[in-house]
């Protein structure tokens, strides 16, 4: 693959575009996923595998949490109405895979 040099510019939230350039270098589009892996003083950018930010502990975690709610066990101390919103809100689908909206801070 021919070197390609592009610049983009970090937005007030932290966020930049990909140029068209690496977009297509790379085979990704709108909804398209990249990973980005720092290695000293350079950051690598690479198309993304959906299956590759599993992590298995999170997973059983969940899964744990869930188990929990949906029995109404270990949340017998939060309010009546809470642990039945809870459980009611543990019957819905959900898309863990779906993008975040708005600001996270961890």
């Amino acid at each position: 693959m021919p070197a390609i040099r592009e610049v983009a510019t970090i937005t007030s939230k932290g966020q930049i575009t990909l140029p068209k350039a690496i977009r297509q270098a790379l085979g990704v589009d709108y909804g398209g996923k990249v990973a980005f892996d720092l290695r000293g003083s350079q950051v690598i950018v690479t198309r993304a595998d959906e299956a590759s930010h599993e992590d298995p502990a999170i997973a059983s975690f969940l899964a744990l949490l869930e188990k929990d709610i949906g029995t109404g066990q270990h949340v017998r101390n939060l309010p009546a109405g809470l642990v039945q919103a809870m459980q009611a809100a543990a019957v819905l689908p959900v898309d863990v895979a779906a993008d975040i909206e708005g600001d996270v801070a961890l």
